[in-house]
């Protein structure tokens, strides 16, 4: 522990410099493409086309193209986060509940590497403070939370009315900007600011750039093509989570 020498006091004595004291850990993990290999809304449509759910002549294209819209950034937070909490329409969440939890057996714990579960436990071990962040909506993405340990979600809101997804979002959708706004609000209801922790944020896109740039310590993970080459730019680390890199 550092000391400096306190002005206006008797010679030899010291106090704490403020300082040198550690900042404690926070670490923000995006899950699609990141911890995940794969995307969890668009993985949620495949499964319900696959039973029957959504049909496949309507989803389908509009799926696809609703990915390549995110990947190259030219889709509104408003668009991309409507369209699939727009699957969840019509029904109660006790009704979901089956089916959400055999899409989180057969769909995202067998897409879950190694290696992203290895580095979630480390910071866990760490005693660091672990929160995921994540456009995809929190009911599709609680239980992977959950399968990670992860205590923390910040997601996008699916609004219900009367026991009853609407269809529709509900508050500030958990996108681009909307996440640094989501964590600075989840932090100050915790009676605190980013500036209190030393920050790092795992993320795969540049659609989280916003977020890279809000914390101390900004990783690429498989980063995509455009997040690449400004990692590369601003000497950001680079990390490979997944088996071959999504594209």
């Amino acid at each position: 522990m550092a000391y400096r020498r306190s002005r206006g006091h008797v010679r030899g004595t010291f106090v704490r410099d403020a300082s040198f004291v550690k900042k404690p850990n926070l670490v923000f993990f995006d899950l699609d493409h990141t911890l995940l290999s794969g995307d969890s809304d668009v993985l949620w449509c495949d499964f319900l086309m696959a039973r029957g759910i959504l049909d496949r002549a309507t989803f389908a294209q509009r799926n696809a193209a609703m990915e390549a819209q995110y990947k190259a950034g030219t889709v509104s937070a408003e668009a991309f986060a409507g369209f699939y909490v727009g699957t969840l329409e019509g029904r109660s969440a006790q009704q979901w509940e089956p089916l959400r939890r055999e899409f989180l057996t057969n769909e995202i714990i067998p897409r879950i590497p190694i290696a992203a579960m290895q580095l979630v436990r480390r910071h866990q071990s760490a005693g660091d403070l672990v929160v995921m962040t994540t456009a995809t909506n929190r009911f599709i993405t609680e239980l992977t939370a959950q399968h990670f340990g992860i205590e923390h979600l910040l997601a996008t809101e699916a609004q219900i009315s009367n026991g009853v997804f609407t269809g529709r979002t509900e508050g500030t959708l958990n996108m681009r900007e909307g996440k640094v706004w989501r964590l600075e609000h989840w932090l100050a209801a915790r009676s605190h600011t980013l500036e209190d922790f030393h920050s790092t944020a795992y993320s795969d896109s540049m659609n989280d750039l916003a977020l890279l740039e809000a914390v101390d310590e900004p990783v690429a993970v498989d980063p995509d093509p455009k997040l690449a080459a400004l990692a590369l730019a601003r000497a950001w680390p680079v990390l490979r989570l997944h088996p071959v890199a999504h594209e």
